[in-house]
């Protein structure tokens, strides 16, 4: 999405009634309109292209139908599959108009404006067979939102995240209008915002806080937005009603409260907070933003540039967990953080920001996408020789399908940025700048990262005349090494306090800046500073493939989780590790010659049949396993270790062999692709692990496709008193559970076999377990619920 403040004037075709100027403070950095750059031939044009032709293979009919469904009107095809049928749909239609507008702005596709124009039609009648402004896919919409409006704000939790699904919509006609100035786009948008601000009103604050508690994206942001674009202050204030109090104000405080939280539900409402005050001046808003970003960028992110692993931020202090899961860092999250770091950027033109954009951006967001057939990831594994599983068209509607769709077409947006007489070259990525009102064409011509600088040429200027161009000073850049040459002499130019180099001149049409820009091979350790490194040359995270053995699947069907990558886990004492008795075992890895950006680690890695591995940008590693992350050890601890890690592994094997289905009690996703259901239920944090309770009762979906299972395992905390409740299995009680507290202070488990006639009277229908509190009592806090076999 771009920053709305950017693009507040887009040129005549997009005339606003009113514009909120930048709070006084804010040095009012703008960026080009995403039309006005294009790419050139790079990874990021070949991605462009791959990410348009997946969206032309998408269905606009199939994407509608949750939406016409809702509004009481006839689809014209059969919903997709997967989360578009089951809870969620309609979201991906949302993210698909922002996907449609970023690619009819930056590849000038007339498919993608067609498709835009149609999609916004057929809404257009369903916002208007609704009547109330309002637009969606959530199955029961009609009777969910009256409930709401009533004040039964308990009703959003028995639907799938009904707030997030619609402010993909919400977002979407924003973007719409903004990026390439449909009329009907921005009335529908209006329309839209006139419900939100009528559901504000309706409400008490504290029923709208509560309902905050789920995840509901950012409409605060689309709010604050509706406040620039027509001057109504019911808008900002809606903005601020649906700004949730308890994430901003410890961030408010400088207080780092995100552990094990859901991440992608926090980022969304931080992006609406920097947005609100970017258009209010509201200082402690823009002051909990910062603390976010520095928090999450420094102390909770990995060295690709993205966080959290089963979509959750780790404890700050312990990351372990990034290493033994599979569900590592989501890409949704990183989309939403390159959307935070861009407003903060504007407001605060600092090349640290611009230092993680430009990581995250190679590294996870252009890694998660196939080059060659396009499929977008989910999950990008930490753990060493794991592997990535892909999206396809007709199969895969997961949240990061629709953020994967933008993510790709908006590649032009942050390479440059202007103030009134300054160019900011933000990224090093092959483009051309017209800057209409200068009369100027930039060209900037690399081959990097393979090519360790960039160029740029004034290809056009209508008259010869004095402005300056802003060139990053990447903190990546060898020591002295960053060097200017302007039509072939080297200039002196210092670095600024801002990280960026200032060449200000009369400029002419043919003139040449050259810049160099030496890149160095370091090692970086996981944030806790535990003993695993990723190696980083420049910006590019570099990684070693280990075969593509054991990987069952590479693009995902549509099964509920199929967008994790469930084949074999390879055991962690059998992958490669960097054993050596120094810190610098960046002398170890050494280029290969006549390979650009391949490395040898000779001497460096064991076990020895291991030797031979070579480290290429993680960016090029597909259909692989791979490894970012060594183990770092000595040869004194080495075999220690390896020792150690093979018990663990094999209990974590016979466990992974012996289960059939298995669901992490209160943690969001796991539980919504297990079909909770509940009523007066509740969910904690008990030593960085999630559990749920309930004085009523909750249930879920196990899959068990094979009719393998036979044994419940449950997860409990051996502190857990006065606690009594039934565990039925397909409406039959197959325990009744008493807990006294007993069993000391640990983690523990209880097996409960599940009887035969319950097994055999399932059929294909499978199993649901329910949990039922006793009277007067409640259940367990229950951390884990594991189907297992005989």
């Amino acid at each position: 999405m771009r920053s709305f403040f950017s693009m507040l004037l887009l040129g005549s075709s997009l005339a606003v009634s009113a514009q909120i100027p930048p709070k006084p403070s804010a040095p009012g950095l703008k960026l080009f309109r995403i039309q006005d750059v294009h790419l050139l031939p790079s990874p990021f044009k070949s991605a462009e292209n791959i990410d348009l032709k997946y969206m032309l293979a998408m269905s606009p009919d199939r994407l509608l139908a949750p939406f016409l469904r809702e509004a009481g009107l006839t689809p014209k095809a059969q919903s997709y599959t997967n989360w578009e049928n089951t809870g969620l749909d309609g979201h991906v239609g949302g993210h698909y108009l922002t996907a449609l507008a970023l690619m009819e702005a930056s590849n000038g596709s007339k498919e993608a404006h067609d498709r835009l124009v149609y999609m916004l039609t057929e809404l257009k009648r369903c916002q208007d067979a609704n009547g109330d402004g309002y637009i969606g896919g959530v199955p029961g919409s009609k009777e969910l939102w009256a409930e709401v409006f009533k004040g039964n704000v308990g009703a959003i939790g028995k639907k799938w995240v009904p707030f997030y699904n619609i402010h993909k919509t919400f977002a979407g006609l924003r973007d719409a209008y903004v990026l390439t100035g449909n009329e009907m786009a921005k009335d529908m948008f209006i329309k839209f915002g006139d419900w939100f601000v009528k559901l504000s009103t309706t409400l008490t604050p504290e029923q709208l806080q509560t309902i905050l508690r789920t995840e509901h994206g950012g409409p605060n942001e689309e709010l604050a937005d509706l406040y620039a674009l027509t001057g109504d202050k019911k808008y900002l204030t809606a903005a601020y009603s649906f700004s949730h109090k308890a994430i901003l104000e410890p961030l408010e405080n400088d207080q780092d409260k995100l552990d094990n939280l859901h991440a992608n539900t926090q980022i969304p409402k931080i992006i609406g907070f920097k947005r609100i005050a970017d258009v209010s001046g509201d200082n402690k808003y823009d002051e909990a933003a910062k603390f976010f970003w520095n928090t999450v960028v420094n102390k909770r992110s990995v060295a690709i540039g993205g966080n959290s692993r089963r979509e959750l931020f780790n404890p700050a202090n312990d990351f372990s967990s990034m290493i033994t899961e599979v569900q590592g860092p989501e890409t949704c999250n990183t989309y939403n953080m390159l959307k935070l770091t861009e407003a903060l950027f504007l407001s605060d033109p600092n090349s640290n920001y611009m230092d993680f954009y430009e990581r995250a951006l190679y590294n996870h967001i252009l890694s998660s996408q196939h080059p060659t057939k396009g499929g977008f990831v989910y999950f990008t594994p930490m753990r060493p020789g794991h592997y990535r599983i892909y999206s396809q068209p007709e199969t895969s509607m997961w949240c990061c399908v629709g953020s994967g769709m933008e993510n790709h077409a908006k590649y032009a947006e942050m390479i440059y940025a202007h103030d009134a007489n300054s160019v900011y070259v933000n990224l090093f990525i092959p483009s051309t700048l017209n800057w209409k009102e200068k009369g100027l064409v930039l060209t900037q011509n690399n081959n990097f990262p393979e090519q360790e600088g960039t160029s740029f040429t004034v290809t056009d200027l209508k008259k010869a005349g004095q402005f300056t161009l802003q060139v990053r000073y990447p903190k990546w850049v060898k020591k002295n090494g960053f060097k200017v040459m302007v039509n072939g002499k080297a200039v002196t130019v210092p670095e600024q306090s801002n990280g960026y180099v200032a060449i200000k001149r009369t400029w002419k049409k043919g003139d040449k800046v050259t810049v160099a820009l030496p890149m160095e091979t370091t090692t970086e350790r996981m944030p806790d500073n535990s003993n695993y490194e990723a190696v980083v040359h420049g910006p590019i995270v570099m990684a070693a493939e280990i075969g593509n053995k054991d990987i069952p699947l590479l693009f995902a069907d549509d099964s509920r989780m199929g967008h994790v990558a469930a084949g074999k886990v390879l055991p962690l004492q059998n992958m490669p590790m960097f054993v050596s008795n120094t810190n610098n075992d960046v002398a170890f890895i050494k280029p290969v010659a006549g390979k650009p950006l391949t490395y040898s680690m000779n001497g460096l890695v064991y076990p020895e049949k291991f030797e031979s591995l070579k480290l290429v940008p993680f960016y090029k590693v597909h259909d692989n396993r791979y490894v970012i992350y060594f183990q770092k050890e000595t040869p004194q601890s080495f075999e220690v270790i390896k020792q150690k890690l093979a018990i663990e592994e094999e209990a974590a094997a016979k466990l992974a062999a012996a289960t059939v289905d298995v669901i992490n009690n209160g943690e969001q996703q796991p539980e919504s692709d297990h079909f909770i259901e509940s009523e007066n239920s509740a969910t904690g944090i008990t030593r960085g692990r999630y559990y749920r309770n309930a004085k009523g009762w909750f249930s879920y979906k196990l899959v068990d496709k094979n009719k393998e299972g036979a044994k419940l395992r449950l997860t409990y905390l051996g502190t857990d008193r006065n606690k009594n409740f039934s565990v039925l299995i397909n409406g039959k009680e197959i325990a009744k559970v008493s807990l006294d507290g007993s069993k000391g202070n640990d983690f523990y488990t209880e097996e409960y076999a599940i009887p035969a006639d319950v097994l055999q009277a399932a059929g294909n229908g499978g199993l649901t377990v329910k949990f039922v509190a006793a009277e007067g009592s409640t259940t367990a806090n229950i951390y884990e619920t594991r189907l297992l076999r005989k």
